[in-house]
Protein backbone atom coordinates (compact mmCIF):
# COMPACT_ATOMS: atom_id res chain seq x y z
CA UNK A 1 0.00 0.00 0.00
CA UNK A 2 1.40 3.46 -0.74
CA UNK A 3 0.49 6.34 1.05
CA UNK A 4 0.86 9.78 -0.84
CA UNK A 5 1.78 12.35 1.76
CA UNK A 6 3.22 16.33 2.38
CA UNK A 7 4.73 16.23 5.52
CA UNK A 8 3.84 19.88 6.54
CA UNK A 9 0.71 18.83 6.52
CA UNK A 10 -0.98 18.17 9.99
CA UNK A 11 -3.60 15.78 8.28
CA UNK A 12 -1.50 13.88 6.81
CA UNK A 13 0.93 13.74 9.88
CA UNK A 14 -2.16 12.59 11.84
CA UNK A 15 -2.64 10.14 9.14
CA UNK A 16 0.39 8.34 9.20
CA UNK A 17 0.48 8.16 12.94
CA UNK A 18 -2.92 6.47 13.09
CA UNK A 19 -1.18 3.73 10.38
CA UNK A 20 1.79 2.97 12.65
CA UNK A 21 -0.77 2.88 15.60
CA UNK A 22 -2.38 0.04 13.75
CA UNK A 23 0.49 -1.62 13.09
CA UNK A 24 -0.69 -1.37 9.16
CA UNK A 25 2.58 -1.36 6.70
CA UNK A 26 2.90 1.02 4.05
CA UNK A 27 5.01 3.04 1.91
CA UNK A 28 5.32 6.97 1.98
CA UNK A 29 5.98 8.34 -0.61
CA UNK A 30 6.07 12.74 -0.62
CA UNK A 31 3.49 13.88 -2.78
CA UNK A 32 5.64 17.45 -3.79
CA UNK A 33 8.53 15.45 -4.93
CA UNK A 34 7.31 12.75 -6.43
CA UNK A 35 3.33 13.83 -7.61
CA UNK A 36 1.14 11.20 -9.16
CA UNK A 37 1.17 11.57 -12.78
CA UNK A 38 -1.67 11.31 -15.81
CA UNK A 39 -1.48 7.38 -15.89
CA UNK A 40 -1.48 7.16 -11.84
CA UNK A 41 -4.60 9.38 -11.58
CA UNK A 42 -6.63 7.61 -14.30
CA UNK A 43 -5.54 4.52 -12.77
CA UNK A 44 -6.65 5.67 -9.25
CA UNK A 45 -9.63 7.45 -10.29
CA UNK A 46 -10.83 4.41 -11.79
CA UNK A 47 -10.26 1.98 -9.12
CA UNK A 48 -11.61 4.37 -6.65
CA UNK A 49 -15.08 5.12 -8.21
CA UNK A 50 -15.00 8.14 -6.47
CA UNK A 51 -15.63 11.54 -8.47
CA UNK A 52 -12.94 13.53 -10.47
CA UNK A 53 -12.91 16.35 -7.95
CA UNK A 54 -12.67 14.13 -4.34
CA UNK A 55 -9.17 14.05 -5.46
CA UNK A 56 -8.26 18.03 -5.61
CA UNK A 57 -7.26 19.77 -2.79
CA UNK A 58 -9.78 21.79 -2.40
CA UNK A 59 -8.75 23.75 0.99
CA UNK A 60 -5.07 24.71 -0.61
CA UNK A 61 -3.76 27.71 -1.57
CA UNK A 62 -3.10 26.67 -4.98
CA UNK A 63 -6.38 25.61 -5.82
CA UNK A 64 -7.85 28.83 -4.77
CA UNK A 65 -5.52 31.13 -6.28
CA UNK A 66 -5.77 29.45 -9.58
CA UNK A 67 -9.67 29.70 -8.96
CA UNK A 68 -10.19 26.22 -9.65
CA UNK A 69 -13.66 26.51 -8.25
CA UNK A 70 -14.78 27.99 -11.20
CA UNK A 71 -12.88 26.56 -13.92
CA UNK A 72 -13.16 22.87 -13.29
CA UNK A 73 -16.80 22.72 -14.30
CA UNK A 74 -15.50 24.23 -17.77
CA UNK A 75 -12.62 21.69 -17.91
CA UNK A 76 -12.92 18.00 -19.34
CA UNK A 77 -11.86 15.21 -17.27
CA UNK A 78 -8.85 14.69 -19.39
CA UNK A 79 -7.87 18.31 -18.64
CA UNK A 80 -8.37 18.18 -14.77
CA UNK A 81 -6.16 15.14 -14.49
CA UNK A 82 -3.39 16.72 -16.87
CA UNK A 83 -4.29 19.58 -14.32
CA UNK A 84 -3.74 17.48 -10.67
CA UNK A 85 -0.38 15.97 -12.87
CA UNK A 86 1.21 19.28 -12.47
CA UNK A 87 1.30 19.35 -8.98
CA UNK A 88 1.30 17.19 -5.79
CA UNK A 89 -0.12 20.32 -4.20
CA UNK A 90 -3.07 20.11 -6.11
CA UNK A 91 -3.85 16.64 -5.29
CA UNK A 92 -6.18 15.64 -2.06
CA UNK A 93 -3.89 14.35 0.58
CA UNK A 94 -3.06 11.97 1.89
CA UNK A 95 -4.05 9.67 -0.89
CA UNK A 96 -3.60 5.88 -0.11
CA UNK A 97 -3.46 3.31 -2.67
CA UNK A 98 -3.84 -0.30 -2.28
CA UNK A 99 -3.97 -2.92 -4.47
CA UNK A 100 -7.65 -2.61 -4.88
CA UNK A 101 -8.74 0.92 -3.39
CA UNK A 102 -7.74 4.28 -3.13
CA UNK A 103 -8.95 6.93 0.02
CA UNK A 104 -8.55 10.23 -0.47
CA UNK A 105 -8.19 12.43 2.28
CA UNK A 106 -7.92 11.12 6.46
CA UNK A 107 -11.60 10.16 7.77
CA UNK A 108 -10.94 7.91 10.27
CA UNK A 109 -14.11 5.80 9.92
CA UNK A 110 -13.51 5.50 6.84
CA UNK A 111 -9.76 4.13 6.96
CA UNK A 112 -11.08 1.95 9.27
CA UNK A 113 -13.63 0.63 7.69
CA UNK A 114 -11.59 -0.66 4.79
CA UNK A 115 -7.95 -0.88 6.40
CA UNK A 116 -9.02 -2.32 9.54
CA UNK A 117 -12.01 -4.78 8.03
CA UNK A 118 -9.51 -8.17 7.58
Amino acid sequence: MKVLVYRKCSTCLKALKWLEEHGIEFEERPIVEEHPTEKELKEWLEKSGLPLKRFFNTSGLLYKNMKLKDKLPEMTEEEQIRLLATDGMLVKRPLVVGEDFVLTGFREAEWEKMLLAE
